[in-house]
């Protein structure tokens, strides 16, 4: 097979005419610059002569990429890996040096042609880059497909590349060039979010003082080098609790009105709290297991789903008393897992396609609000969305409105992972696995082994390379962990704060609400008529039921009861029921990790946060910030389970992106299944970012993007 022939890239010979018109514009440009002596006029004209000097490094390096490149694809009809993505880059750089060179040609005698403002180049960061892809193809063995893995061996030491990071100019990528490899339609969008980073980093962060910081708002705004060097500082010395509070930021109460403004309504849009109590599931051959309780790192609590449905159904939470059409149980059920790195949002921060998801998909869905890192790191979050898949699989017809006779997991980044983790764990306890796994930029071998797409955080946006690994230190390292002890204490206060304000309700008010949701007359008495069941957000704590005659049976011997009420990392009041036991949130914004945001998305209720500052003065290498340990645990990195495990997946459906740093993840696990004779498909998007689900109001294509992962929702349901 011609490697030439399969690398079909639009400019793949380096004399294309778009390198060719770089170069005349470089040197017409530097030659009407010549007669200039001004400072700015030498700087663009030495700009240019350095774009021109790293053409010429940069042919070789392009064509010997270009050649190994096609060796790591997927499959010919699916051209795609971390080698093609700076190959892309290179070609976006082209493209975007020649938009900037010509606008300097036309603009060049014009009065208001600003000298200062030019010039930036990513020329020279590509191409040590393209240098670095050089030493790890030579890293490279054949694995058991035939091709090259895109993930070196344990032979190779990453830090020798580690080492050589700091020699790459990355101040380029957030600055004038701030997202130049995306759509167009997404830069403004990126520009927005890295300056809101950059001003929050100010609020969060006691650098300087008030008026130095107020001062550095405005010129985020206006200055993009200034925002650039920010960026960068942040990226590379800020802890893991900055990634949090500023991704928690899309949960603020503007952000939260958001979906209710770009997308429709659902018929049921509720948080579900399940408490933590024994569940049996049935095997495979016949028998009983017990589900573990979720109990690593912070103990026993109350697991927060959030259940989105466009129809009332038969047996759905919320759909009591509810006038209007009924419609009967869905086949299917969808079971959610968001992304976040592990340490940041919820179902609500990702409501902005779950609510069009399903919709267009018409069943019900059922989104898991796990435990976050560093508090909770893994197997935390892993035991409760076992926990959760075992407590649906009981309570499918009863609270959900479905049957449950056909599950799809669904998930992107660190959500699809966590669903990977479980479905390993189904088969390891003999217990029913979900009919069929979608997956969206997901990362599968959680790890220090480096990768060319991985070498893609040194350009991301949205994930650089310093958050990538706080967040991987955060969720695998064992040196962020809680003392149970000290968690049950907090919770105890919590629970002595959160029930001072509760009116009792008769317990047989929630029977009422899963028995009657088809206003059956006999129940009139024990409906909840003020629970609402539109798309206002209602916390609904609900114990195990068994189905619906164990319920009738039972209703006046057992107590449903859940003695746990902490509100999931949340010791603040709200507006709540308590009927019985159980806790209805009335609090329309509630999630579980309700905050106030009072200052920029930061809640400064409760205990005083300490002041911190952003140490700008001692940065650690990408060397130290290395220095932990991540375990090879199968349940932590899908790509180490065992190969017959991973043979017994059911089909998957696997999305990633062309810029994405998982890229290579996604393209290594779907050529290790498809080896292993499990029905996988990928596709490879262009021009949009890791974690682009979020971006659907604003962007065209991210939300044909959406459309497409549910597309392959669909295919998975009818196989």
């Amino acid at each position: 097979m011609s490697l030439d022939d399969d690398f079909e890239r639009p400019f793949e010979n380096p004399e294309h005419l778009q390198w060719g018109a770089l170069r005349s514009l470089c040197h017409a440009n530097a030659e009407y610059f010549m007669s200039h002596q001004d400072e700015n006029s030498i700087r663009i004209r030495a700009a240019l002569m350095a774009i021109l000097d790293h053409l010429v490094q940069l042919q070789p390096l392009y064509k010997e990429i270009s050649k190994i490149a096609p060796m790591f694809d997927f499959d010919v009809q699916t051209p795609g890996n971390g080698y093609r993505s700076f190959l892309v880059l290179i070609d976006k750089c082209i493209i975007h040096s020649r938009s900037v060179c010509h606008r300097i040609y036309c603009q060049k005698d014009s009065v208001w042609f600003r000298r200062s403002y030019h010039m930036r180049q990513l020329l020279a960061s590509l191409c040590t880059c393209l240098e670095h892809l050089q030493t790890l193809y030579s890293w490279s063995e054949h694995i058991n497909d035939g091709k090259p893995s895109l993930f070196i061996d344990n032979s190779h030491n990453p830090h020798e590349i580690l080492n050589k990071i700091d020699s790459i100019n990355q101040y380029c990528f957030y600055g004038r060039c701030l997202g130049f490899q995306f759509y167009d339609n997404l830069k403004p969008v990126l520009k927005t979010i890295l300056v809101c980073m950059a001003t929050f980093s100010e609020a969060f962060y006691s650098n300087g003082t008030l008026l130095a910081r107020c001062t550095n708002y405005v010129k985020y705004m206006l200055d993009p080098e200034i925002r650039a060097r920010r960026i960068v500082d942040v990226s590379q010395r800020a802890d893991i609790s900055f990634c949090q509070a500023f991704w928690f930021l899309n949960e603020t109460d503007i952000a939260r009105r958001l979906p209710t403004i770009a997308s429709p309504s659902l018929a049921i849009n509720q948080i579900i709290s399940i408490p933590p109590e024994e569940l049996t599931l049935r095997t495979l051959n016949g028998t009983n297991v017990s589900i573990p309780i979720p109990n690593s790192h912070v103990g026993k609590r109350p697991l927060h789903v959030r259940l989105l449905s466009s129809k009332h159904r038969l047996g759905m939470v919320g759909s009591g008393g509810v006038a209007g059409e009924l419609h009967g149980l869905s086949d299917e059920l969808v079971i959610h897992c968001h992304g976040g790195g592990f340490v940041a949002q919820t179902s609500l921060s990702h409501e902005t396609y779950l609510r069009s998801w399903a919709i267009t998909l018409g069943i019900p869905i059922l989104s898991i609000d796990y435990s976050l890192a560093p508090e909770a790191p893994f197997p935390r979050a892993l035991e409760e969305v076992l926990y959760a898949y075992a407590w649906a699989l009981n309570h499918a017809n009863t609270l959900l409105g479905s049957t449950a006779q056909k599950i799809i997991f669904a998930g992107d980044s660190a959500g699809a992972n966590l669903n990977l983790g479980v479905t390993l764990k189904c088969m390891q306890l003999n217990i029913r696995k979900p009919d069929g796994i979608f997956m969206a930029y997901t990362p599968v071998l959680v790890d220090f082994v480096l990768s060319p797409s991985r070498l893609l955080c040194l350009t991301d946006p949205l994930l650089p390379m310093g958050f990538l690994i706080r967040c991987l230190k955060a969720y695998a390292s064992s040196d962020n962990k809680r003392g149970v002890r000290e968690k049950e204490n907090d919770s105890a206060e919590c629970i002595k704060s959160d029930t001072e304000s509760f009116a009792e309700v008769s317990e047989s008010d929630l029977i009422a609400l899963a028995l009657s949701p088809n206003e059956d007359e006999t129940n009139e008495a024990h409906k909840l008529a003020s629970l609402p069941s539109d798309s206002t957000l209602n916390s609904v704590s609900l114990t195990e039921a068994d189905g619906m005659e164990h319920l009738q049976e039972e209703a006046k011997s057992q107590e449903y009861v859940n003695k746990f009420v902490e509100l999931y990392r949340n010791c603040g009041t709200n507006a709540s029921t308590r009927i019985g036991n159980n806790i209805i949130n009335t609090d329309n914004n509630t999630s579980k990790n309700d905050r106030s945001w009072s200052f920029f998305g930061w809640s400064l209720r409760g205990k005083h946060r300490e002041s911190k500052e952003l140490d700008i003065e001692n940065v650690k290498s990408p060397l130290e910030e290395f220095m932990f340990t991540v375990p090879k645990d199968p349940y932590l990195s899908p790509y180490l389970a065992a190969n017959n495990l991973l043979a017994q997946l059911p089909p998957v459906k696997m999305l990633t992106l062309e810029l994405d740093p998982c890229l290579d993840d996604s393209v290594m696990f779907a050529r290790k299944l498809r080896s292993l004779g499990v029905l996988v498909t990928l596709d490879i998007l262009p021009g949009l970012p890791h974690g682009f689900l979020n971006l659907t109001p604003v962007s065209k294509e991210a939300s044909e993007g959406s459309d497409l992962c549910v597309k392959r929702i669909q295919e998975l349901l009818v196989l």
